[in-house]
């Protein structure tokens, strides 16, 4: 099996050491060369032709923002690891990356004390991800994974919200899907997006200021209404609580679920309790199986399930685990998934229109 190819791209020679100290623990990946700026980084890739990039987001000469335009106009699918510091300037800096591209991204250790704490603090985040944006075929050939039938379930009847569960590539992808909702959109909608603390935030924020419904980080006690989507905050699971208001949104520091705090299980399972059925879940782009189990039996309680397919998602884990166990009722690409949400929900509900609720700061 040929190694994964890694360039590194970062000003810091401590990072350039760590990074290549961390790759050469897996025999399945190669470091092929180093760069300490974007420039050299654009022109190591035309020389090295790497199978991912690793690029550090403040660098002198050309920044990785910048050096992350010229690459996707140069190589649209060269995958991009950006590397940022877990800051409210590094995740701005970050979500602005993953807007225009990059493939996903790994925060800085913070505040460690011994070098092989940060070794294994960036194995942990960094190796599964370029394995999983640069898959090889196994040394063992293997039956292709078969696509199960949608199972039977009961009758949906009509949705009360919508539940979202994203990871890598979710940023991107919850770009083009809450743009394309119309501010008259009749529903809540409860989204869990794989990252840290900060980053949650910035995400909110930038989806807010491009949407015409309402996007903010959930905080414990907002109420679910109409064309509002609320995010769960970096390292707090997002639950809720049905209260004489109507249902409000409840942050859990439980344990983390499938390795992941916020988890999609997590959040489906409090949506299934809180509402039966009557939920419809989108499961977009992302590493794992986090939310398959809750998936399948929020559909056997009558749920609607839209997953997006494999073409258009960075990584086909999470959506993927939830067709091949026959929990998708449609699986559609990323640009079409805003229609099938609202195609569904017109389908199976009438509720007049409502203002956009106001945005508290």
């Amino acid at each position: 099996m040929t190694p994964i190819r890694v360039l590194i791209v970062d000003d810091s020679a401590v990072i350039r050491r760590l990074l290549t100290a961390v790759i050469d623990t897996d025999p399945a990946i190669d470091v092929v060369g180093v760069a300490h700026d974007g420039q050299m980084g654009l022109q190591r890739i035309e020389e090295l032709q790497p199978d991912l990039v690793t690029l550090d987001v403040e660098m002198p000469i050309m920044d990785g923002i910048t050096a992350l335009r010229h690459i996707r106009k140069r190589y649209p699918r060269l995958p991009v690891v950006m590397f940022s510091t877990l800051t409210e300037r590094g995740a701005s800096a970050t979500i602005e990356a993953l807007s225009l591209g990059a493939s996903d991204y790994v925060t800085k250790p913070s505040n460690v004390g011994s070098i092989g704490v940060a070794i294994e603090r960036v194995k942990e985040q960094l190796i599964p991800k370029i394995k999983a944006l640069c898959p090889r075929p196994s040394a063992v050939p293997r039956p292709a994974p078969v696509v199960a039938a949608p199972r039977p379930r009961a009758a949906t009847t009509g949705f009360d919200v919508v539940a979202i569960g994203s990871s890598t590539g979710g940023p991107s992808a919850l770009r083009v899907v809450l743009t394309a909702l119309p501010a008259s959109f009749p529903l809540p909608i409860v989204i869990t997006q794989h990252m840290p603390p900060l980053f949650t935030k910035q995400l909110a924020d930038r989806l807010h200021d491009g949407c015409a419904i309402s996007v903010r980080e959930a905080v414990t006690g907002d109420r679910l209404a109409p064309g509002l989507a609320l995010i769960a905050p970096g390292d707090r699971h997002l639950v809720f609580e049905r209260k004489a208001i109507g249902v409000t949104a409840k942050l859990s520091d439980a344990p983390a679920e499938n390795f992941c705090r916020p988890s999609v299980d997590t959040m489906l399972r409090s949506v299934h309790a809180t509402f039966g059925g009557r939920v419809l879940t989108v499961m977009l782009t992302g590493m794992g199986a986090d939310g398959c189990k809750e998936t399948g039996l929020l559909r056997d309680a009558g749920g609607y399930v839209i997953a997006q397919d494999e073409e258009s998602s960075v990584v086909w884990g999470m959506p993927g685990a939830v067709v091949h166990t026959g929990f998708s009722d449609a699986v559609v690409p990323l640009d079409d998934v805003a229609r099938a949400i609202v195609d569904r929900v017109a389908t199976t509900i009438s509720r007049p229109t409502r203002p956009r609720p106001t945005v508290s700061v």
